[in-house]
């Protein structure tokens, strides 16, 4: 159906075509347009013609990567739900002892504090610290998370349940698109 409508007498401007951008969000910016608190945003930092996007999805203040933005917010929806099977991948630096057996279990998803999480991937990348030997203590492991839901904090709620205690968040990829070589804070 074809409508005029008409605003005093102009009529309405045409929709813009759908755009999507990858961003590179640093860590330290809220993925909001506002906070009450003051705190910064990524907004504050992106360029003014991106102002009105909406973010596909959420990295918290703590997390950095890659962030889809749209000018689209069907689209944006769309691309957030888990049922479009879209892998987010994660490398996450945590302090702790991993246990490959634990990591490799939770491929069968887990319940943490009454909540369900679906199949996670995740492998040990590397040892860091001063004792770095299988089986030994480490400062820090970096991992590689994979997943498909990426509810409310997932990743540091599922390896704090494990014993680990992650001290940076980086999203790689989310479904097609990847960081790649973006800067922190480009577009």
């Amino acid at each position: 159906i074809d409508a005029d409508i008409r605003i005093d007498g102009k009529p309405l401007p045409a929709r813009d075509v759908a755009r999507l951008w990858r961003y590179h969000k640093p860590q330290g910016r809220l993925t909001t347009h506002r906070d009450p608190e003051g705190r910064p945003t990524i907004f504050d930092a992106l360029p003014p013609e991106l102002a009105n996007t909406k973010p596909v999805g959420r990295l918290d203040m703590n997390s950095e990567g890659l962030l889809l933005l749209t000018n689209d917010g069907e689209l944006a929806r769309q691309l957030e739900m888990p049922s479009t099977g879209w892998r987010r991948r994660y490398r996450v630096r945590a302090w702790g002892h991993p246990d490959p057996a634990r990591l490799k279990a939770l491929e069968k998803g887990v319940t943490v504090e009454g909540v369900r999480y679906g199949p996670i991937e995740a492998e040990l990348e590397a040892l860091k610290g001063k004792k770095a030997e299988a089986g030994k203590a480490s400062e820090n492991v970096w991992l590689s998370v994979t997943l498909t839901e990426g509810k409310y904090r997932e990743v540091r709620k599922v390896l704090e349940h494990l014993g680990l205690v992650v001290n940076r968040l980086i999203r790689v990829a989310y479904g097609p698109f990847q960081l790649g070589k973006l800067s922190r804070g480009e577009v």
